[in-house]
């Protein structure tokens, strides 16, 4: 089992490879906010740590047949780089909805990548084949002790980093990242509250402590890729029963929010994974009031493709960006007149659909869709109100 001895150890082997992480305030997400960012760690992720310390404890024998993982993308790259580190062959299975720049990532770090249809479950059963028909040595992702050792090293240094904290905060996917770091906080300071955080899409970690037994679910879905896992692994939750106070989860658009709240205030970029410890403290998920709080940003390997889209879902969220639909006469200056009254309130519009032919829209008149620009939420609700006051109808 885990111990402290293992992950001082873990602690010495990680010196000259993973990064001291800074752990920063982040007064714009909330007061005595702190970020312990190991989206700034080598490979974009907390990963490498508990990849690289499993992988500098095989035997000569096991390194020989070579390492297969499974991953949907931050263990992948922290298996790749450990392995050609240490000289040994690499097989990476790996969801083929993966996010590309993790996929490129992975092999350019040497890794062969296999890729498998379905979600991290299904790639993880292609692993284990591979095993029993090749005779590779298996990394598992989070159901191990040495990876859990690895990830535990953040613990240690945020009681150094920060040794008054309060609570942590933590991302939870198989809970490897979670079961190491409270394993570390609870054996030197039992006092700190260790909470985790999981995608609302993919609770399996939270059913289970609901369930009191490691319970898989049907389907995940969640922009949490990171953490988009159906099923922890059995040590993983019996730690996690033992060290972890309590679990919450959050929703796509708090996520959402999150990112581009870190993004914004502390110019750093998350991954939606790294992104839901932020996400629950912003939405209120954990009392937080008169505490130290450090949320460990796990990742941020997030696909520029889909940076964009949810940008945008965090910008509605906090309303930033707000669409409004009403309908005029049909007849000229009534489009303008709209507008004008939009104008007084200092929104900026961004996009203005006017349709003669709707189903909403009566003969003699349209309907118009506007994308405003707004401050946030009281903005939002200034603009409905005024519109409603000049007799047009908001739906």
């Amino acid at each position: 089992m885990i111990s402290l001895e293992m992950l001082y150890d873990a602690q010495r082997v990680l010196r000259d490879v993973a990064r001291l992480t800074p752990v920063s305030s982040a007064p714009k997400i909330g007061e005595n906010i702190y970020i312990k960012a190991e989206n700034l760690q080598l490979t974009g992720s907390f990963k490498l740590r508990g990849a690289y310390y499993k992988i500098h404890s095989l035997s000569a024998e096991e390194k020989e047949h070579g390492v297969i993982a499974c991953s949907a993308g931050n263990h992948a790259q922290g298996v790749a780089l450990s392995a050609s580190k240490a000289g040994i062959k690499s097989i990476i299975c790996m969801p083929e909805g993966a996010p590309l720049s993790k996929v490129e990532a992975t092999r350019n770090y040497g890794a062969e990548v296999v890729l498998v249809p379905g979600v991290y479950d299904d790639a993880y059963a292609k692993a284990v084949q591979l095993v029993e028909e090749k005779g590779y040595t298996f990394a598992h992702p989070f159901n191990d002790e040495r990876v859990i050792a690895g990830q535990g090293t953040i613990g240690l240094e945020i009681l150094n980093q920060l040794p008054d904290v309060d609570v942590v905060v933590v991302p939870i996917g198989g809970g490897g990242l979670i079961s190491g770091i409270s394993y570390a906080i609870k054996a030197i300071k039992p006092e700190c509250k260790v909470i985790g955080v999981q995608a609302a899409g993919a609770p399996s970690m939270y059913n289970s402590r609901k369930n009191g037994a490691v319970t898989e679910l049907d389907s995940v879905s969640t922009i949490a890729d990171g953490i988009a896992v159906k099923k922890p692994g059995d040590l993983t939750f019996e730690l996690c029963q033992k060290y972890v106070d309590d679990i919450v989860t959050v929703s796509e658009d708090e996520i959402a929010t999150a990112i581009l709240t870190l993004m914004e205030g502390q110019k750093t970029v998350a991954e939606g994974a790294g992104a839901t410890s932020v996400a629950a403290v912003m939405f209120n998920k954990i009392d937080v009031k008169g505490k130290k709080v450090v949320c460990v940003v796990s990742g941020g390997n997030i696909d520029v493709s889909i940076l964009s889209r949810v940008i945008t879902k965090g910008l509605t969220k906090s309303g930033r960006i707000a669409e409004f639909t009403t309908k005029v006469m049909d007849k000229p200056g009534q489009l303008i007149n709209l507008l004008q009254v939009v104008s007084k309130t200092g929104a900026n519009v961004m996009s203005v659909v006017h349709e003669r032919e709707d189903e909403k829209s009566e003969i003699n008149s349209c309907v118009v869709t506007m994308v405003l620009e707004t401050r946030n939420m009281e903005h939002v609700k200034e603009i409905r109100s005024l519109l409603k006051s000049k007799g047009y109808e908001v739906f």
